[in-house]
């Protein structure tokens, strides 16, 4: 039997602004998503739990679908 991999969704974020003067949980935010400078882009699966971070510091990052 062939097992057929389902291509999951993806979104990509770039860090725009500094978590430098932010609370310090941001800053664990920005790492957790692999992010930690500005001009990072990363590209992540779209799930439950990274939109919750998105959320978290979407005044620090840009979201591109």
């Amino acid at each position: 039997m062939e097992m057929k991999e389902k291509a999951k969704k993806t979104i990509k974020v770039r860090q725009v602004g500094s978590s430098i003067r932010r609370n310090g949980r941001q800053a664990l935010y920005l790492d957790s998503l692999g992010l930690g400078k500005i001009g990072k882009e990363k590209e992540l699966v779209d799930s439950r739990s990274v939109r919750k971070l998105i959320a978290k510091v979407r005044h620090m990052i840009v979201v591109e679908e």
